[in-house]
């Protein structure tokens, strides 16, 4: 048995207008032709597919079969793909990039995060994103290695032979925290050298550049973990007591979930936050866009902040 033949893009276009006007008459107004070409078109469309695809009896304006409605749904992906390859030869043709690698620190504010990355979405919608989170030199390597064509990260270790651009976008607040019934959220916490007996809970660098360093570390004993999530996990759980974003906090502490410590070691601190990438690699449209997006937001903090 012959199967269905193989339908054009124009027969698929003459298809779905029809159905999105409601008439041949009409679908010829909006591509200018003929109705005779419109019916003609259908005709040879269903003859091609071997099904029947409007019910032309039933009411004066055609009406989708059973069979047209189940075409319908393919039509509409083939030509959604077909418009999806048109817009991305055409940025590529206009320079813009097909894929974006983009590497976040895991301190970054998620509503800044979702707020570039939504409006990134609309503006380019046919360039593919790759996103990664990491924590300390992991999100510098990632960029360094050509693994991500740009990135924002916390701690940086540059040498004057680094092809790094460094843009300020902005800073995060961190702030040690602990659950209320550990031993460091009463009195003893006032205490100099107290933080230094109780475990420490510390994000661990996934990559080699700060090998044998240490970023706020003051505790005799620590827990190393890999990931923000657990370590806030476990600072609920009253295990440690460690440095966490306020913005990841700051609904814990008003609940009485976590609390701020007072310790004479480790205060509130301020950490920058810096846009970076190769300057032999540099960003097309779509990344210099999301680099202006980052940086109006940290300008309108900054604002904010300063009103």
């Amino acid at each position: 048995m012959q199967g269905p033949g193989t339908p054009t893009l124009d027969q698929l276009r003459v298809f779905l207008t029809v159905v999105e006007t409601g008439s041949f008459a009409a679908a010829g107004r909006r591509l200018n032709r003929a109705t005779s070409v419109i019916s003609y078109t259908i005709a040879n469309l269903e003859l091609q597919l071997g099904l029947a695809l409007f019910d032309r009896e039933a009411t004066r304006r055609p009406q989708l079969t059973e069979g047209g409605r189940a075409v319908l749904a393919e039509a509409r992906t083939v030509s959604h793909g077909i418009d999806t390859l048109r817009a991305k030869v055409s940025g590529l043709l206009g320079g813009l990039e097909a894929e974006l690698g983009f590497v976040s620190s895991v301190l970054m504010p998620g509503d800044r995060l979702v707020d570039a990355l939504t409006a990134f979405q609309s503006t380019f919608p046919t360039v593919t994103l790759r996103l990664n989170v990491e924590a300390l030199g992991a999100a510098q390597q990632l960029i360094t290695d050509g693994r991500a064509d740009l990135g924002i990260a916390v701690e940086l270790w540059t040498r004057d032979s680094d092809p790094l651009e460094l843009i300020s976008v902005g800073e995060v607040e961190m702030l040690p925290v602990a659950a209320p019934n550990h031993p460091l959220a009463g009195a003893d916490g006032l205490v100099p050298g107290a933080a230094r007996e109780h475990v420490q809970l510390v994000i661990t660098d996934r990559s080699p550049l700060s090998q044998d360093q240490e970023f706020g570390v003051v505790a005799n004993r620590t827990w190393r973990l890999s990931d923000l999530s657990t370590k806030h996990t476990l600072l609920l759980a009253g295990i440690g007591w460690g440095s966490m974003p306020a913005h990841m906090v700051e609904a814990d502490i008003a609940a009485g979930r976590l609390v701020e410590l007072s310790l004479p070691e480790v205060r509130r601190r301020r950490l920058p936050l810096t846009m970076i990438y190769r300057t032999d690699h540099p960003p097309g449209p779509a990344g210099r866009w999301l680099i202006r997006r980052f940086v109006e937001q940290a300008e309108r903090e900054a604002a904010a902040r300063a009103a």
